[in-house]
């Protein structure tokens, strides 16, 4: 059963923590992927190759999350660079 909000981005659930956070925070959208790979690691006495699915979630979510957060700024008509 997917509960509301489980099948949003990982950017339209993080849009307003991150629009809305200090510069000089650091804010990452993905923190769950990457926890997850990270136990992994230490589940597996540092074996990557056992984690290669995390890693790639990890990935996918990054890439999904910066494609989209460029949209946004697009769309706001900033720079993206």
């Amino acid at each position: 059963m997917v509960e509301a909000g489980e099948d949003q981005s990982p950017w339209a659930k993080a849009e307003s923590g991150f629009t809305t956070k200090r510069n000089s925070e650091y804010f990452d959208p993905c923190q769950e992927a990457a926890a997850r790979s990270m136990k992994c690691l230490h589940r597996n006495g540092g074996d990557r190759d056992l984690c290669t699915d995390y890693f790639q979630a990890y990935r996918d979510c990054k890439k999904q999350w910066m494609t989209e957060r460029k949209e946004s700024k697009r769309r706001e008509g900033k720079s993206t660079l």
